[in-house]
């Protein structure tokens, strides 16, 4: 990203583990691109099981869900698998490159660990048992999520903490064909 900007052409680029670009993916029905924390993360792990929960219903109404993740393919489909996510399609970065390129950060003191951030780790991890695992990933980067539809953002949610909860639904919902 540019001065605010996106070289949509980046899309194109980005080669999904069933061998489409998000490009192609986008062109038919809208794709939720799900940028995670690392999988030893508590908050990506409790994503993981809020998105199984819903994967269905959001693909059910045109959304296809296309995960970017900073591990090789093989453990992302290991954790994919463990949060019941059925034939997963996703994008392999573990240089955060396109973390980068569509303008997530690295997350400040008050991001990563600020209270909030306990509160709702403590929850996630120890009374929803998600648990903390080893660092498989840049622990410093932030995740977020945007919707593309045809090559372009149609709309994006940019976490503001690592505990942030986006609402999938609400999110899904501006870009149904």
């Amino acid at each position: 990203m540019k001065n605010g900007i996106m070289d949509t052409t980046i899309f194109q680029t980005m080669q999904s583990n069933v061998g489409e670009s998000v490009n192609e993916l986008s062109q038919e029905r809208t794709v939720m691109l799900i940028f995670l924390r690392h999988f030893g993360c508590t908050f990506c792990r409790a994503a993981l099981a809020e998105i199984s929960k819903k994967k269905e219903q959001l693909e059910s109404n045109g959304t296809r869900i296309v995960f970017v993740h900073m591990s090789d393919n093989n453990i992302a489909d290991e954790y994919f698998g463990r949060y019941g996510i059925k034939n997963p399609i996703h994008v392999s970065d573990p240089e955060c490159d396109y973390y980068q390129k569509f303008g997530l950060v690295k997350g400040n003191f008050k991001q990563l660990f600020g209270l909030n951030t306990w509160i709702r780790g403590f929850q996630e991890g120890v009374i929803n048992k998600h648990g903390i695992g080893k660092q498989l990933g840049d622990s410093f980067q932030m995740p977020g999520i945007f919707l593309i539809l045809r090559g372009e953002i149609r709309e994006k949610y940019i976490h503001r903490f690592a505990s942030d909860r986006p609402d999938y639904e609400k999110l899904a919902a501006c870009c149904q064909i």
